[in-house]
């Protein structure tokens, strides 16, 4: 009876152990941050990372100015580079809000320490435009406005160039009717040309622009860490500030050491009894 007994202390534990493993995943589970990066090249919509490549140089753009220039030239300094199309209904007018929203809040100053470069990647979009998208964004900054004129350049291109630039970048969209399906995401380039980083999504932490931008001007290349940065810290309202989520970081440590626990419990050899 006491042998009994024991194995079933035993068997409740390890149910219990099992039933905190589940909660704990299922609470991680929510934390989850869908990642519109695709891993290979056959998918339709996404973006295909092609870190550690350069951007080809016969890339032709019509500036503000409605003159035409290759983007070769235009990066010459550590660039955020990001394709829309200025009449799009969806996701372009909150990544755009987003880049405001972060050139605001970032300590680096556009036009000196970066630029932001958007494309429109619809060839029968003209730059005119272009320009009143440039101003609604511009007006959503309460700092650097005057700096993010010049910093903050917008452009549109032909059929040939968009397909070389997109493709290059590895930005995938779809054509449905008159508009596109397509993701929300920023390429960061070195001022040689070079991709260093992708930033996805619609929402950008300051100090993950200001990290992504000082590695292109050193030309390093990095895929996850802004990922990491953000599980890490959240946007405290209140103070203003990004303070460390001490809950996720807490439930991804329990869930950790939970699982090497019921390793531990399974893998454990039986002591026979005689």
């Amino acid at each position: 009876m006491k042998i009994q007994m024991i194995n079933c202390r035993k068997k409740i534990n390890q149910f219990s152990l099992f039933f905190l493993l589940i909660l704990v995943s299922i609470i991680a589970a929510g934390q989850t941050v869908v990642n519109p990066v695709a891993k290979n090249d056959d998918v339709e919509i996404g973006v295909v990372e092609h870190l550690d490549e350069y951007l080809p140089e016969n890339i032709s753009l019509i500036n503000e100015k409605g003159e035409q220039v290759l983007l070769a030239d235009v990066i010459d300094k550590p660039t955020v580079l990001n394709f829309v199309y200025y009449r799009c209904p969806g996701i372009c007018s909150p990544l755009m809000e987003a880049v405001a929203n972060v050139m605001d809040k970032s300590d680096l100053i556009p036009g000196e320490d970066y630029q932001v470069v958007t494309i429109s990647f619809d060839p029968s979009e003209t730059i005119d435009l272009g320009i009143r998208k440039k101003t609604n964004y511009l007006n959503l900054m309460s700092n650097k406005v005057e700096e993010a004129k010049k910093g903050w350049l917008f452009f549109t291109s032909d059929s040939a160039s968009i397909i070389r630039a997109t493709n290059a970048i590895g930005f995938k969209y779809k054509r449905t009717g008159t508009d596109f399906l397509h993701a929300a995401s920023l390429t960061v380039i070195s001022p040689d040309g070079k991709i260093t980083r992708y930033l996805n999504g619609l929402y950008f932490l300051p100090f993950e622009w200001k990290m992504a931008i000082i590695e292109a001007s050193k030309g390093q290349s990095g895929a996850t860490l802004n990922k990491v940065l953000r599980y890490c810290f959240s946007y405290d309202p209140v103070g203003q500030t990004y303070v460390m989520n001490i809950t996720k970081i807490t439930g991804t440590i329990i869930l950790f050491l939970a699982g090497i626990l019921l390793l531990v419990l399974v893998l454990k050899p039986k002591k026979k009894i005689i």
